[in-house]
């Protein structure tokens, strides 16, 4: 899937995870422009989730094919397009949620199963 801009969405981090350790895994597919860890305003806490910006979309397409659920801190990432027009995000179309998975049933096994089905742009099993 084509997406003009070079933004990606990294989301499911270990509060633990620092700009740093993010940049370690992602700088080896590409320079890379910034990257924003996402933190409470008040507490300075992670949120779990940060943007990472390339400076060539082509990289930011390799970026997202290589590294979805790759491990940062132990702990498989979630990584998609970033999406800055909230009423995408929130309309919630086609969104599938699926019930009474068997516990075996992660992340990126989830994504392989439907992957052949089309495109995903997400996809989170929730505990």
């Amino acid at each position: 899937m084509s997406n003009p801009s070079a933004s990606l969405y990294v989301g499911d981090l270990q509060r633990e995870v620092t700009e740093p350790m993010i940049h370690e895994v992602f700088r080896a597919i590409g320079p890379i422009q910034s990257i924003r860890l996402c933190r409470d305003a008040f507490t300075k806490i992670s949120l779990g989730y940060a943007y990472v910006n390339f400076f060539q979309t082509e990289d930011a397409e390799r970026a997202l094919e290589a590294l979805n659920y790759t491990p940062i801190n132990g702990h498989p990432v979630r990584i998609m397009w970033c999406h800055r027009d909230p009423s995408i995000r929130r309309s919630g179309v086609g969104n599938v949620f699926i019930k009474n998975l068997h516990s075996d049933i992660d992340n990126k096994s989830l994504y392989d199963t439907f992957s052949v089905f089309g495109a995903i742009l997400s996809c989170k099993v929730a505990i």
